[in-house]
């Protein structure tokens, strides 16, 4: 019978070793009409690229709701996924804050 060659080291390793940390978010849920999918705005402070003053940049993002379990007014974490339709490609993790 013939040797089988040994398995090289980059396949015997899981797939979520070799893939990099998904981004995650947290924000305010400002639309939970649609069903299953919520629109999360973030808030992030960034310094001013000509004058240096810190502002305000927000951000809306789709994201999966698959209990339909957040509302608006609510604060949650959203993790980077796979294109899930047009505009979504965030999932809910969790309500931090009702």
């Amino acid at each position: 019978m013939a040797e089988q060659e040994p398995l090289s080291a980059t396949s015997q390793q899981p797939a979520s070793a070799t893939r990099g940390s998904r981004k995650t978010r947290t924000g305010e849920v400002i639309s939970s009409d649609m069903n299953k999918t919520i629109v999360v705005r973030t808030v992030s402070r960034v310094p001013h690229p000509k004058f240096g003053k810190i502002v305000k940049q927000m951000k809306k993002f789709y994201a999966h709701d698959e209990q339909n379990q957040a509302k608006a007014g609510d604060t949650v974490r959203i993790m980077e996924t796979r294109p899930l339709s047009k505009l979504k490609r965030w999932r809910l993790v969790e309500v931090i804050q009702k």
